[in-house]
């Protein structure tokens, strides 16, 4: 099977539509779990990237020791303290982000978690939600040695979107052909993936390939991907397909990354400007004839 490319058209027709008179309840609500003592700016250039992507509402479920940071960082979404411990998030956080999520439309779960045996616990817990989950960062390692959890996800929305490190951990073979051990691993698991790197590659169940032309050196940067799994929610908590947020998500996030390299060079942009050049994305996308 061929991989096909993305293109301009494919996400201007792709896009969810903008009711003219809608509110924010309609655009979608995306809650954002992750966060951490020393990871605070991932959770926040998350919220920044889904609602630069018009999603209605925010939430970020973080660790309580961070709270103050991100209530203060973060004036466009709004964030809820939930129990941690050392400065991460613990099993007892499961509850009230439980009670949350049921608000809510999307989980983006992962960016900036750190790693411990509860923060694993809490992943695996947040797992069983019906709801559509995009899982990064570590979230997906949180996975590793529990692929079970992926996998009775099936019938469920759930898009991954790991680096090739990543996807090794969870047992995907890093050094095969890309396409064709994306296109393996996104079947084996009934879910959507998104494999970063140079290309992004977009995998489905069914077996499409989809590689994404955008993007730019200046994207490998710590924070980039934290930008990308917001768009990603927020188109999804609009109403896109998996699919199409994800590769539209890679497309427009990439977009906004070479728009940043023609204003401030791939040397000097950071994760903060691709987000804030995301609405310009959009914008080329939907002006250009």
């Amino acid at each position: 099977m061929n991989t096909q490319k993305v293109t301009m058209e494919f996400v201007r027709e792709a896009l969810p539509p903008r009711r003219e008179d809608g509110h924010k309840g309609d655009f979608g609500k995306v809650l954002v779990v992750g966060g951490a003592v020393g990871y605070t700016g991932a959770p926040y250039l998350v919220a920044e990237g889904a609602v630069r992507s018009g999603c209605g509402l925010v939430f970020l479920g973080v660790p309580e020791a961070i709270w103050p940071v991100e209530a203060a960082k973060c004036t466009c979404a709004m964030p809820l303290p939930v129990p941690g411990k050392n400065g991460m998030l613990c099993d007892k956080a499961l509850k009230p982000l439980r009670e949350k999520l049921a608000e809510c439309d999307v989980l983006a779960l992962g960016p900036g978690l750190g790693r411990s045996p509860e923060v694993q616990k809490l992943v695996l817990g947040l797992l069983e939600t019906e709801k559509p989950v995009v899982l990064d960062a570590d979230g997906i390692n949180a996975l590793a040695g529990h692929m079970d959890s992926l996998d009775a996800r099936r019938g469920r929305v759930t898009i991954l979107t790991p680096h090739d490190g990543e996807f090794a951990r969870l047992g995907g073979d890093a050094e095969a052909d890309r396409a064709e051990s994306s296109r393996s691993f996104a079947k084996a698991h009934g879910c959507v993936l998104v494999r970063k790197g140079h290309r992004t590659l977009t995998a489905t169940p069914q077996g499409t390939v989809l590689e994404n032309p955008t993007g730019c050196s200046g994207l490998a940067k710590g924070g980039s991907g934290d930008v990308l799994t917001g768009v990603i929610a927020a188109l999804l908590a609009q109403g896109a397909t998996a699919v199409r947020a994800a590769a539209c998500g890679a497309y427009l996030h990439g977009l906004a990354g070479d728009l940043c390299a023609g204003w401030l060079t791939e040397y000097g942009m950071t994760p903060q400007d691709v987000a804030e050049a995301v609405p310009s994305a959009f914008q080329t996308v939907l002006i250009e004839n």
